[in-house]
């Protein structure tokens, strides 16, 4: 039960700073999260954690690493293999050394072999906090491709040397050409192995769908079961990495990209829905557990008496600098002797350079596979004697754990700022790319039964795609974002107005005795006109709190006016059934009248356009794109059959068009999360999300 309860109290922890980063986004979540597993380990009701480095690295570092590796863009993999493998490979060996020398000379007391092994711990770079950079970091994908390299290969070069240098410190004695032989076989036999399971795989997964016998709930456990399975396979063969086995399979699996038809790209969908939540999950874990080991670990060190503290900061400090020291000093020569790609010749050490190694530098944030491997040291030596500074490696450990994500946290949005404003040809660009995912994971959704409804939705996303080809580099974003935004409060003055002249003549009429009809009439024109502002409304409301966090109280105001207004509703549809006053209206004549009143609307801002052109407030071509949007909406609805029959298939459409916001609006999270465009990109592609929900433009 009390394993239960962990799990529980992590994954709230979890959700809790997804939602805490969003009013802080200086700050990175993985820094969140470690704040928030501290403050959770000081809670009564938190049980306590111990952690397993065997359990740990199964139960999440296999298939994070997996899952990282099989989306991993794996040509620009290649174009950087070989600084990837050079930092994973060849500066874990030198941090080792480097590291166990200078705290040997600074701390004779821990001995050559232990330092050494701390020296191995810190050269794993931490693969989820890497995935979390540039978010308010300008990281290129050149960088960001170099620095998920690393993150694949080099927790083996680590976990071999640390395992060899514990041997040493543990038994007394060093073979050199042992552990060169060991690690060799370690990279090479876990990389094959890898690629050997991944062909198999890849065989079995393919000849299961060619024979129609995958189903989703099948797929989607055969995917998740791999890392795991793999990861145990390869650590029971002994001397064989299960990290680069599980690497080398996810780099090489490609069977989810085969074959076509719905259900397969249905199945490919839920697949990637399944593992988006997985990762999440686990990412959030990793660094909760870490906050929650990190008090404990120093703590025994710290409130030891005999343990002078100023020492263990001066080591904390020293390791720090001379990990960031070496891993600048390693980066800047391999970008010294790297030939360029077209001209085959050593460039200059430019200032851009120079940044991009800083970027490099401060961009390996060391994590929980390093406290995990120093956690793995034996209490006891050979002799029975106690394994000498075992608290106070653990500690030092954990300090530059902290001194890592903190510089990786603070100094690349420094080095590497964000670009305050955007260009029109890169955002245009970027919603392309967004409008691109979303017509084909709707392709992907299309059945017997919603073809129709879809293929409209697919047809305005086009439409959409082929505007901002045409518009790309030739309007300022913000201007035209900005007169949409105000378009959309002329919709809402309109439809309000006609809302008050509506009750006002219900008003009016009520005492006169009106007929049934015309009673009815009124009351569906007023329903409409409420529904169509709560529309409205709920957009601004998103926009404004995208603009500005501090807009919840407003967003709450606003959602209880909706909420007060839908009860009132179905409070007057229900007294005026039972004085049979009016019969029961139904949705399809609401939603017709919905159609009725957005005309209105759109007249109506066609008419404001018109008047704003020939006025300074707003840039002409601006008021030109956006009329033609308007007049192309209204040419859309006036070409419509009858609204009333056609009410149900015009609703299964709306639908549709809501699924595909709601899609629209994860691709741009997801894109957010893998570091391919900043938040301020984000923030106005959901705006511009939020506008196109209610705005003429996306009219079916």
């Amino acid at each position: 039960m009390a394993i239960f309860q962990l799990i529980l109290c992590i994954i709230a922890a979890v959700v809790l700073s997804s939602f805490i980063s969003r009013f802080i986004p200086k700050v990175s979540t993985p820094l969140v999260q470690i704040v928030l597993g501290a403050i959770a380990s000081q809670l009564p009701f938190f049980p306590e954690v111990t952690l397993s480095p065997e359990l740990f690295m199964v139960l999440f570092i296999a298939p994070l690493l997996y899952l990282e590796a099989h989306e991993i863009d794996k040509s620009a993999l290649l174009r950087t293999l070989k600084i990837s493998l050079s930092l994973a490979i060849g500066l874990a060996i030198a941090t080792m050394i480097a590291v166990g020398a200078a705290l040997h000379a600074l701390w004779p007391t821990i001995s050559l072999a232990a330092a050494l092994a701390l020296g191995a711990a810190l050269g794993p770079t931490d693969a989820v906090a890497v995935s979390s950079l540039g978010r308010e970091a300008s990281l290129t994908q050149r960088q960001l491709g170099v620095l998920k390299g690393e993150s694949l290969f080099n927790d083996a070069s680590g976990i071999v040397g640390f395992q060899f240098a514990i041997a040493a410190a543990v038994t007394g004695r060093f073979e050199v050409g042992e552990a060169a032989n060991e690690l060799v076989t370690s990279f090479v036999g876990g990389a094959l192995f890898g690629l050997m399971i991944g062909l198999v795989a890849n065989w079995l997964f393919e000849t299961i769908r060619s024979f129609g016998w995958e189903t989703t709930t099948t797929r989607i456990l055969m995917e998740l079961f791999l890392p795991f399975l793999l990861y145990l396979a390869a650590e029971d063969l002994g001397h064989v990495s299960g990290i680069l086995a599980v690497v080398a399979a996810g780099l090489f699996m490609r069977f989810d990209r085969t074959g076509i038809g719905p259900n397969v790209a249905r199945t490919n969908i839920v697949s990637t829905s399944v593992w988006g939540v997985l990762s999440f999950t686990l990412n959030g874990s990793v660094f909760i557990l870490l906050g929650m080991l990190l008090p404990d670990a120093m703590g025994a060190s710290w409130q030891d008496p005999t343990v002078d503290n100023a020492m263990l900061i001066g080591a904390i400090a020293l390791v720090s600098l001379v990990v960031v020291a070496m891993r600048f000093v390693w980066v800047y020569a391999m970008l010294r002797l790297v030939r360029d790609e077209a001209t085959r010749m050593r460039r200059p050490m430019s200032a851009s350079r120079i940044r991009s190694a800083a970027v490099m530098t401060f961009g390996g944030p060391k994590g929980t596979i390093t406290l995990s491997l120093m956690f793995t040291i034996p209490y006891f030596v050979a002799s029975g004697e106690m394994f000498p500074m075992r608290d106070e490696l653990i500690f030092i450990a954990a300090g530059v754990i902290i001194v890592t994500l903190l510089l990786a946290n603070f100094m690349l949005p420094l080095i590497a700022p964000n670009r305050n404003g955007d260009a029109s040809q890169e955002i245009n660009e970027i919603t392309i790319e967004v409008l691109r995912r979303t017509v084909e994971e709707l392709t992907g959704r299309v059945t017997p039964d919603n073809r129709r409804a879809l293929l409209m939705v697919i047809d305005s996303y086009t439409k959409r795609i082929t505007r901002l080809k045409q518009r790309t580099g030739e309007l300022d974003p913000q201007g035209y974002a900005q007169l949409q935004i105000d378009a959309l409060g002329w919709e809402k003055d309109y439809v309000k107005q006609r809302l008050a002249a509506s009750k006002q003549r219900v008003a009016q009429t009520a005492n006169a005795g009106a007929a049934d009809g015309a009673a009815t009439e009124r009351g569906l024109e007023i329903e409409a006109c409420e529904r169509l502002l709560d529309q409205i409304m709920n957009s601004l409301r998103h926009i404004s709190v995208e603009r500005n966090s501090g807009g919840a109280l407003w967003q709450i105001r606003g959602r209880s006016r909706a909420l007060q207004r839908r009860v009132m509703t179905l409070a007057r549809r229900a007294w005026s059934k039972l004085r049979r006053t009016t019969p029961l209206v139904s949705d399809d004549e609401i939603f017709a009248h919905m159609r009725i009143v957005q005309l209105g609307a759109i007249e109506h801002v066609i008419d404001r356009l018109y008047e704003e052109m020939g006025r300074s407030a707003y840039n002409t071509e601006h008021c030109s794109a956006l009329l033609l949007d308007y007049r192309r909406a209204e040419a859309a609805l006036r070409a419509r059959p009858n609204m009333g029959v056609s009410a149900k298939a015009i609703e299964q459409a709306e639908t549709a068009k809501r699924e595909s916001y709601a899609i629209e609006l994860g691709i741009i999270q997801d894109m957010v999360e893998a570091g391919d465009i900043t938040r301020a990109q984000a923030r106005t592609l959901r705006r511009n999300v939020y506008v196109m929900s209610v705005d003429a433009d996306s009219s079916l």
